[in-house]
C-alpha cells in the first residue's frame, strides 16, 4: 500500500513534522491515572494480589512498581535496555518496594501471572517470546496481554503516524530517512528502531498464539470508540484500537512442563 517515497515523500514528512512530534502514542492519555487499571479494569488488582508476577517488557518499571504497591507478593520486571532497568530499580527504591521487585534482562523464576502491556507490537521475535513465557509460567498460570494500536490502525505506525495511516502511505525507507533527522540510533528499518516495531496485526497475533503452546482463554479486539458501529470481521484490522487477551497453557503443553 506504500505509495509515496523518495525525496518527495521525505520533504512532505518534514513539512508536516520536522522534529517528529506528532502528539500521537505518547502516553499522555494515562496522565494522572493508572494505565493498568484503565486498560484492564479495577479487577486487575484482585487478580494480581499475593501472586508472583512477571512484567514482560517492563520499560522503566511504572506498572511493575504499582503492582507491588497494590499487593503482589513478588514482581519481576524484564527489560532488555539497561538504562530502563536502572531507572526501574531507582523507582522501586523510592516507592519502598525494592524488597519485592527484581528488574533484570532475564530470569529463571516461574510466575503465577505474566503481564505484557504494549509490548507485542515491539518484540523482534514474538514467537520466541511466547516460548519463553511458557517456560516461565506455572502450569495453572495465566498470561495477560494487551497491545495496540495494531499495524493497520490509523496510528499503527506509532512514531511514524504523522497523520492517520501515514505509515501505510509512505515507504519504509522514506519514513526512516525522516526519522534519522531527529533520532540517532542508526535504525535502518521499522524493526531496528529503538524499542522495535514488528508490524503486528490482529491476524498475525492470533496465528502466533495458535502455533504456540498457549491457547486463548479470552480474546477481545477493542474497536476505536468513534467507529464502534463500523467494526466487524471485514474492518477489524483497520478499526481495532487494542487487543486484550488471556492465554493459558494448552493441554499438551501442560504435560511437558
Amino acid at each position: 500500500m506504500e505509495l509515496i517515497g523518495g525525496t518527495l515523500g521525505y520533504r512532505l514528512l518534514k513539512s508536516i513534522s520536522a522534529d517528529g512530534e506528532t502528539g500521537y502514542c505518547d502516553g499522555s492519555a494515562y496522565n494522572g491515572r493508572s494505565k493498568l487499571e484503565a486498560l484492564l479494569g479495577p479487577g486487575i488488582w484482585r487478580e494480581l494480589a499475593d501472586k508472583v508476577v512477571i512484567d514482560f517488557g517492563c520499560g522503566s518499571g511504572v506498572e511493575a512498581v504499582e503492582i507491588a504497591e497494590r499487593g503482589a507478593r513478588r514482581v519481576i520486571g524484564l527489560e532488555l535496555r539497561e538504562s530502563l532497568i536502572n531507572e526501574a530499580r531507582t523507582r522501586a527504591e523510592r516507592a519502598g518496594v525494592s524488597d519485592r521487585c527484581l528488574f533484570a534482562r532475564e530470569t529463571g523464576e516461574k510466575a503465577d501471572v505474566i503481564l505484557s502491556i504494549d509490548s507485542f507490537e515491539h518484540f523482534d521475535d514474538p514467537a520466541a517470546i511466547l516460548r519463553t513465557m511458557r517456560t516461565l509460567l506455572n502450569d495453572d498460570g495465566v498470561v495477560i496481554v494487551e497491545f495496540g494500536p495494531p499495524w493497520y490502525h490509523p496510528l499503527g505506525g506509532h512514531l511514524f503516524s504523522v497523520f492517520p495511516w501515514a505509515h501505510l502511505i509512505f515507504t519504509e525507507d522514506c519514513l526512516i530517512r525522516w526519522r534519522s533527522d531527529f533520532k540517532s540510533d542508526g535504525a535502518t528499518g521499522f524493526s531496528t528502531i529503538e524499542g522495535g516495531l514488528n508490524q503486528m496485526t490482529v491476524r498475525r497475533f492470533k496465528k502466533l498464539v495458535s502455533e504456540s503452546e498457549f491457547e486463548f482463554r479470552t480474546l477481545e479486539t477493542v474497536p476505536i470508540r468513534r467507529t464502534r458501529l463500523l467494526s466487524n470481521a471485514l474492518t477489524r484490522e483497520f478499526l481495532t484500537s487494542t487487543v486484550r487477551c488471556r492465554l493459558v497453557p494448552g493441554k499438551g503443553a501442560r504435560a511437558r512442563y
